[in-house]
C-alpha cells in the first residue's frame, strides 16, 4: 500500500468538454514525464476510484492526492 500525501492542488488533466461528452463517467487522462526525482506519473479522472486502482497497481511509494468535492 502507497503512502497517501494530500496536497493543495495538482494540474487538472480533464476539461469541462470531458465531463460534457462523456455521461458514462469512463474518461481519464495520463500524463507521464521523466522528472530529475524519477518518472512523474499524473492522473485525473472522474471516477477516481479507477484512477487510484491504475496507480497503486504501478507500486509507487507515495500517491499525491487533493480532496476536492
Amino acid at each position: 500500500m502507497s503512502k497517501t500525501i494530500f496536497v493543495q492542488n495538482l494540474p487538472d488533466l480533464l476539461h469541462y468538454a470531458d465531463y460534457v461528452n462523456d455521461p458514462e463517467s469512463k474518461k481519464m487522462r495520463i500524463r507521464i514525464r521523466m522528472t530529475d526525482d524519477g518518472v512523474e506519473i499524473l492522473g485525473d479522472a472522474q471516477r477516481p476510484d479507477v484512477l487510484d486502482d491504475l496507480l497503486e497497481g504501478l507500486g509507487p511509494d507515495a500517491v499525491e492526492k487533493v480532496l476536492c468535492g
